[in-house]
């Protein structure tokens, strides 16, 4: 277990919970570099050097000390900053109790776990655990440690309080201006946006990212260790102007698929639907042109019955001609001759 960096109570109302305060994160370790001089490697020590009198002088002799208008400094001893009177310099004092979403993550700092104190009972601990718990609320708190008073949220995490600082409101910084100019962006490229998001957060895992200067760092010392010659670290591009932003993220979409192997296509990554999305429309303007070339085609064959229609009269004329010369000759033959 880590050792304790606070010891105090949490209080709320007229109830006061004993807890201690564990920091929550570290350092990750990696090579610990120190100052060495460049010719012969030896360490290079800084000391407290005292201007005015020309000499080292020893930490018990140091004070703070603050410059004033007027040119002159006032010293500050430890003696007079523990007369200051700093109300939570041994409690967490609850100010108020509000929704985790009020509170601007830009005002997060240091994170420590909330342990219970030596020899005190559970019930307080979990009673105020429980109730913030069934709430959904978080603790706005004061606290003071290192001798510095600062906010603090204090929330439920699994079966543990855990309590992290906070910025003042006048430690965060104005970003106005800062935002770029409201830009005109099409559907396609929001959804293609949208599709390198999806690719970019499949199967990711934070608990598996590395740091690779770490890495970089240890590799390269073990290197000079031994002797040998580091191999040349490939170095990440830096992002060129983007001219055509569809293509950019296309590439992107791809690079990202096959990075793990899987297919790139268009057909296979849905990225050709996202870009031509206006394409049925032009689909249905081209469509009436085999329409207009059936009606090309029936008004041809209209036209040619017609002609063929126009011709044939004259032929059912002469057929009635004919007809009527054969029953004229039919008639002279059946018809009686005269006694001369």
């Amino acid at each position: 277990m880590p050792r304790s960096v606070w010891t105090g109570s949490i209080t709320f109302g007229l109830v006061a919970v004993p807890v201690k305060l564990y920091p929550a994160t570290e350092t990750h370790s990696g090579p610990v570099l120190h100052q060495v001089h460049r010719e012969d490697g030896s360490r290079v020590r800084l000391k407290r050097f005292c201007e005015a009198e020309d000499r080292e002088v020893e930490y018990g002799e140091i004070a703070k000390g603050w410059d004033a208008p007027d040119g002159g400094v006032v010293v500050l001893t430890d003696e007079d900053l523990a007369t200051l009177p700093v109300p939570s310099k041994k409690i967490i004092d609850v100010v108020a109790f509000v929704p985790a979403e009020q509170i601007d993550p830009l005002r997060w700092d240091s994170p420590y776990y909330v342990g219970l104190g030596d020899k005190s009972p559970a019930k307080p601990y979990a009673l105020l655990r429980e109730a913030m718990r069934d709430s959904g609320l978080v603790a706005v708190t004061k606290i003071t440690m290192r001798s510095r008073e600062s906010l603090a949220v204090l929330r439920v995490q699994d079966d543990l309080l855990v309590l992290q600082t906070m910025r003042w409101p006048d430690e965060i910084r104005s970003a106005e201006g800062l935002a770029p100019e409201d830009a005109q962006l099409r559907p396609q490229e929001l959804a293609m946006a949208r599709s390198l998001m999806d690719t970019l957060s499949e199967g990711f895992d934070l608990d598996g990212e590395k740091d690779a200067y770490v890495v970089a760092l240890d590799d390269l010392l073990t290197a000079k260790a031994h002797g040998a010659t580091p191999a040349p670290v490939p170095m990440a591009e830096g992002g060129a102007e983007v001219i055509d932003l569809m293509a950019a993220l296309r590439s992107s979409v791809a690079a990202a698929k096959a990075s793990r192997g899987e297919a790139t296509g268009e057909a296979a990554d849905g990225t050709e639907e996202a870009e031509e999305a206006p394409a049925p429309k032009a689909r249905k303007r081209a469509a009436p042109a085999p329409a207009a070339a059936a009606k090309k085609t029936t008004a041809g064959t209209a036209a040619r019955t017609k002609a063929a229609t126009a011709k044939e009269p004259p032929a059912k004329k002469t057929a009635a001609k004919k007809t009527a010369a054969e029953k004229t000759a039919a008639a002279r033959k059946s018809a009686p001759r005269r006694a001369s």
